[in-house]
């Protein structure tokens, strides 16, 4: 088989979203690395240009092309490939094969299709066949109905028993699902699960039991192994990708773990699957009682972890398995001598930790259940079930610095909080610990195994032994190596004792107080490898982690200053994902090729960056301080790299400066100078740049003046806040003061930054490389909307289409002056505002931007690797490009997923709130446009579009899309004063009421009936407008896409009128189905 199949088709799943996100770039990665081993022509289509597939180098064509069956036939048909793989791409691609598969497409083509069959994916997907499938061979499954409509679901329901789960069939990451107590909560979600599918399932409810997952590999020779089984910490009840996960599992006796791996090979035998896939149980401690959740027929998100943590590359060896090889044919590529054939065997512990961004967004609902929410996750490795959940505690990001010596969480009911998870649950159980809850009162209200309370206890006793401590001592040096010893194998870091013995001052100087002493008495971690097979053959990989339960280290160092670190990106999270982990990939590449030893230091389980053949060193464990500094006095590198990982590395450069650590590129004192706000803006003023006007004020009377003095609108922030977080434009002084008081109490210590908000004005941003304060290569791209969206959030074109020339040149000087004076080598982006032609200074970031793989695969000029040789001190040539001369457009349009987060409101401010986005290139803007909105899953509306648009000059300006939907046919539905303004003008509409109105017909009816295909809504201010939240929010539980264009559009007409044209044209015939849904433009 494998001799007759010389090119294949690779199907990526587009932009990052809730529940799909990273681990399908690294899983397709990993599946074309096979295929170019064996000498194959691969051929991708992923919308995502962020991504490291999407690369040169890794396939050998690259579409930037939505991922529907319309798309994926014409490209079929232009490059006629030998066979697909499906499994790869998450259920975007999944879904999209089957339609193809249906449809007779691949047969018209000749197209095979590798690896598991589609009839197999067919039975695993479609519940009613699965359950059918799994009787067949005695196995249980939940007793579930699959329903078509209201009435049978009702009837169902009380057939099964109350409470029950209803999840949408077809759907990833549990969308549209949840738990019913009562016939009323069913009729709410069951409505809003039909919206997302037509086929919706009952099934009775099992919450308290455990969840365990069993990762298996199977061969067309019937060979199988199980390569990793894990265990999730919350009870059932809560998706898998919102719970911690340890793995291998630590709480089941032999026995079971027995009894659930050989129902694992029975059942993917009897599917035929062929390749990897996981099956998921609910399991009953007490009466070893047992149900099949469900099977998935392709690479999940647990697989990324299960991959990473046993050093077995499942999509490797899947993609191979999928080519007609055996396992008995494959190496481990760990080991490099024993076969693939084998079950990896642990001696350590695996923790994995979701990380959640609600505090993004407004009015989003906390409670975690069957639908999942959190944007990245985190792994951390460790010799003790302690270390691995502290290590990991601290690695999502959230300000926590472990399990205990964390500021107390405000919690008034304890008992409830414990029984209703969110996603602070493990915090609660902390603060209920140290309130003298036992384990027992605990398990009772959370059902969480005592295995793993017990040892939280243990956390909490050291803990309190060292508080004990500290309340009698003040000297560390009195304090027993025992007990410092205890505390680090139980995870705790310097900064956790030394809050816990009491220390006074500074925190960063405690860190190194403990330190200092600790390096005194020589209690210091050691470097442990992942081998996969637990030490019993040698490994020759560099995968590694830090432990303090070891005595000697694994790896022997040289000293020899040889290598580079790069600091890896942590976490995906709303503002920092792909794009990062893009960035490291190519800068470790680079040093590879320039003859350095790569190492990288990254936790973040979806990467390809934390693939162990990316670089010559891998260390899987946390970009704190102290760990760090720990890994850099073992390896004693030339330098480290802190400007391709986004923020979290770009923070440490002036504590690592302070140690002394060679830090290369732009020195760590001009990357503060660009990130004080005070001293940035000083910098400005010196050298004549313009910049908005804004101040420092510390109280209200010196608000209101400075208000007096520039006037609304004005873009108000806490200066101690990252990332554009609780940032807000205030139009009105009611709004003013609303802000304020969420944004807490002004005083001399926390000051409040107000600046200037020029509205109608232009962004622009510059993407650039410099040696030694002089620019080597650039890219100005514009965003589309208005500025006051944040600009992860905005629509981009590169090269820019509607700039002047003057503006251009302007926007050059000043990125000279800027960059000479900070003396920059490396990579940094400024952003700027233009109106007319006036150019001010917004920020300037001296690291990588998100932009950065976008403008350099448009461009096709790798800036990271530019920039790396700088960085390593190496003569660069300026490119000879010129953006100018492209004959094409990029266009860079962002995914959200408010469809996930009941309650949020979707209008677009200052802050992120994008998971990913895409990059699609089109011969002109509205061409790129088009596919790009296709791509993050909107539909083109069929018959009828509903506006509600603003004030008079929003009015006048949507006038003549409007005219140009009707003459294509569209039938219009407009509220109030739309309506009156669109009759006056001639053009014909039905009127429609607000909630608030009293009349027929009523928007939200409509809605509901699905009688509506697009809104278009933009609301008059930025006052919360209630009438407008509900609308919206509603909207998008009943599954209609949400485009958000600026909050204002001001937009020129000439997209509205382009991209109306393109709808009526070729684009029409797409899968009816697709297409019911309704678009939302707010």
């Amino acid at each position: 088989m494998k001799d007759e199949i010389k090119k294949v088709l690779l199907l990526g799943s587009g932009a990052l979203k809730i529940g799909e996100a990273g681990e399908f770039d690294y899983s397709g990665s990993q599946a074309l690395k096979a295929l170019k081993e064996e000498g194959i022509e691969t051929v991708l289509i992923n919308p995502n240009i962020a991504t490291v597939q999407t690369s040169e180098g890794v396939a050998d064509q690259i579409y930037f092309l939505p991922v529907t069956p319309y798309f994926v036939e014409k490209v079929i048909e232009k490059e006629r490939p030998d066979g697909v793989l499906l499994s790869f791409g998450g259920q975007t691609a999944l879904n999209c094969g089957v339609a193809l598969y249906k449809a007779g497409i691949f047969e018209k083509y000749n197209v095979r299709v590798l690896g598991t069959p589609v009839q197999a994916i067919m039975d695993t997907e479609d519940r009613e066949l699965f359950v059918e499938k799994l009787n067949e061979i005695n196995v249980k499954t939940i007793k579930s109905e699959a329903v078509e409509n209201l009435e049978d679901a009702r009837r169902a329901a009380k057939e099964l028993g109350y409470p029950v789960i209803i999840r949408a069939a077809y759907a990833l990451g549990g969308l549209g699902s949840g738990f019913c107590d009562n016939e009323e909560e069913l009729n709410v979600l069951a409505e809003k699960a039909f919206s997302f599918s037509p086929q919706v399932l009952v099934e009775k409810s099992l919450k308290g039991w455990k969840e365990v997952e069993y990762e298996v590999v199977r061969d067309r020779y019937d060979n199988c192994i199980t390569v990793c089984n894990m265990e999730n910490f919350d009870p059932l009840g809560i998706h898998t990708g919102e719970s911690i996960v340890i793995a291998p599992s630590q709480t089941l006796t032999n026995a079971e773990y027995h009894k659930l791996r050989e129902l694992a090979i029975r059942i993917i035998r009897h599917i035929g699957i062929v390749g990897e896939c996981n099956v998921q149980y609910a399991f009953d401690p007490e009466s070893e009682d047992y149900r099949v959740i469900e099977v998935n027929a392709r690479l999940s998100r647990s697989s990324a972890l299960a991959s990473k943590a046993t050093g077995y590359p499942l999509a490797f060896v899947a993609a191979k398995l999928g080519l007609g090889y055996g396992l008995f044919d494959l190496k481990n590529s760990v080991t490099k001598t024993t076969s693939a054939f084998f079950e990896p065997a642990l001696d350590y512990v695996v923790c994995k930790i979701p990380r959640w961004d609600l505090g993004k967004f407004h009015g989003v609902d906390r409670e975690l259940g069957s639908s999942m929410k959190s944007v990245g996750e985190v792994m951390a490795i460790g010799r003790t079930f302690e270390e691995a959940i502290q290590k990991g505690l601290r690695m999502i990001g959230q300000g926590m610095h472990g399990f205990v010596e964390n500021k107390e969480l405000v919690i008034e009911d304890v008992d409830k909080a414990l029984r209703e998870p969110t996603d602070k649950r493990i915090f609660v159980i902390s603060k209920a610990m140290r309130a003298g809850y036992t384990v027992d009162q605990i398990h009772e209200l959370t059902k969480i195994d005592k295995w793993f309370l017990q040892k939280l206890q243990h956390i909490m006793d050291t803990s309190k032994e060292m508080h004990e401590w500290g309340n009698n001592h003040k000297q560390i040096i009195d304090m027993s190596d025992e007990l410092l010893r205890k505390a680090k194998v139980q995870g705790f870091s310097d900064f956790q004792i030394a809050r816990a013995i009491g220390y006074e001052g500074d925190m960063e100087d405690g860190i190194l107080y403990v330190r200092n002493h600790r390096k005194q008495v020589g209690i210091l971690p050691v470097v442990k490898q992942i081998d996969t097979l637990a030490a019993e053959y040698p490994a020759q990989t560099n995968y590694l982690y830090l432990t303090y339960s070891g005595v000697a280290n694994d790896v022997k160092y040289l000293g020899d200053h040889k290598s580079i670190v790069v600091l890896g990106s942590g976490a995906y999270r709303i503002g920092s994902s792909v794009e990062f982990d893009w960035c490291g990939v190519q800068a470790l590449q680079t040093i590879r090729k320039e003859g350095y030893r790569s190492v990288m230091i990254n936790y973040n389980p979806e990467t390809v960056s934390t693939d162990y053949d990316m670089c010559d060193r891998l260390y899987f464990d946390e970009l704190t301080f102290e760990r760090v500094m720990d890994i850099l006095e073992l390896e004693n590198p030339h330098g480290v790299i802190v400007s391709t990982g986004g923020q979290i590395p770009n923070n440490l450069a002036l504590r690592l400066d302070a140690q002394n650590v060679n830090i290369l590129g732009t020195s760590a004192k001009s990357i503060d100078n660009a990130e004080d706000r005070d001293k940035f803006s000083a910098m400005l003023d010196r050298i004549g740049v313009d910049q908005p006007e804004w101040s420092a004020l510390t109280s209200m009377e010196d608000i209101h003046a400075f208000i007096d003095k520039v006037g609304f609108p004005v873009l108000v922030r806490p200066s101690y806040v990252l990332s554009g977080a609780a940032m807000n434009v205030c139009s009105n002084q009611e709004e003013l003061e609303r802000f304020l008081k969420l944004a807490a109490n002004v005083s001399k210590k926390h000051p409040v930054v107000v600046s200037q908000f020029i509205e109608h004005a232009k962004e622009v941003e510059m993407d650039a490389v410099a040696q030694n304060g002089e620019i080597v290569a650039y890219a100005i791209s514009e965003h589309i909307e208005y500025a006051g969206v944040h600009s992860g959030d905005a629509t981009i074109q590169f090269p820019p289409q509607k700039l002047y020339v003057e503006t251009v040149r302007r926007i050059k000087r000043i990125s000279r002056q800027i960059a000479k004076e900070l003396n920059i080598s490396g990579p940094f982006n400024i952003q700027y505002l233009a109106k007319d032609n006036d150019i001010k200074v917004i920020e300037c970031n001296l690291r990588a931007s998100r932009s950065f793989p976008f403008v350099s695969k448009v461009l096709k000029i790798n800036f990271i690797e530019l920039a790396t040789k700088v960085m390593l001190g190496l003569p660069v040539e300026k490119p000879n490009k010129n953006l100018f001369e492209l004959d094409y457009v990029g266009i860079k349009a962002s995914q959200f997923s408010f469809n996930r987060l009941q309650k949020a409101d979707p209008v677009l401010g200052v802050d992120m709130a994008s998971t990913g986005e895409v990059g699609c290139i089109g011969t002109d803007t509205s061409c790129a446009v088009l596919k790009a909105m296709l791509s993050v899953g909107y539909r083109i509306p069929e018959k009828s579009v509903l506006l509600s648009t603003g004030n008079a000059k929003q009015k006048a300006d949507t006038l003549e899309a409007a005219r140009m939907l009707q003459k294509k046919g569209y039938k219009l539905y407009a509220t109030g004063g739309s309506s009156h303004f669109l009759t006056e003008n001639g053009v014909e509409n039905t009127r429609v009421y607000w909630p608030s109105e009293e009349g027929q017909p009523q928007a939200l009816d409509m809605l509901h009936r699905k009688e509506i295909d697009m809104v278009v809504n933009i609301p008059k201010n930025l006052t919360t407008h209630c009438a407008r939240h509900t609308f919206a929010t509603l909207a998008i539980e009943y599954g209609m896409p949400i485009d958000i264009i600026a909050k204002i559009l001001g937009h020129t007409n000439e997209h509205d009128a382009a991209l109306c044209e393109d709808f009526g044209g070729e684009y029409q015939s797409g899968d009816e189905k697709n297409r019911r849904n309704a678009v939302i433009i707010t």
